[in-house]
């Protein structure tokens, strides 16, 4: 199975920018414990502050991978561009937040990408991630069992 992780701005901040919301672990931390905890995946992580860049990023995975986890961070309120290339890539995608998006200011609790996804994982910090990864598990698991 090949799974791509795409992170959006400010994400290789994290360790060091607001660790009460955001926790201590950096990006490259987190994008170990992943690949640790699936040793059997293969993962494709990437990370831009440019909209541009990911929409490219998630054009190029929907073709070539099982399962894509975004972590849109602030395009998730933003970027309708985003939303629409979610819409549409066939494979399952799962947006994941580190933080609780609904229990932040309100603005964070519209996320514009996450109705196109297949699901939102919110909350859990760095094991949103990992929750994300078992429903792609999951989901092509059900797939395949309807095929």
């Amino acid at each position: 199975m090949k799974i791509s992780v795409i992170n959006g701005p400010n994400l290789n901040l994290l360790g060091t920018r607001e660790p009460q919301i955001y926790g201590t672990k950096s990006l490259e931390e987190i994008n170990k414990i992943i690949q640790n905890y699936f040793p059997n995946i293969s993962f494709s992580f990437f990370q831009s502050n440019v909209e541009g860049e990911i929409i490219n990023q998630l054009q190029a995975s929907s073709s070539t991978y099982d399962g894509i986890i975004i972590n849109p961070a602030g395009y998730s309120y933003t970027s309708i561009s985003i939303a629409d290339t979610i819409a549409s890539i066939k494979v399952p995608v799962i947006e994941v937040h580190l933080s609780n998006i609904y229990a932040r200011e309100e603005f964070r609790s519209k996320s514009i990408t996450a109705n196109k996804c297949k699901g939102i994982i919110s909350g859990f910090g760095y094991y949103s991630y990992i929750l994300a990864v078992f429903a792609i598990i999951h989901l092509n698991s059900m797939e395949s069992v309807q095929a």
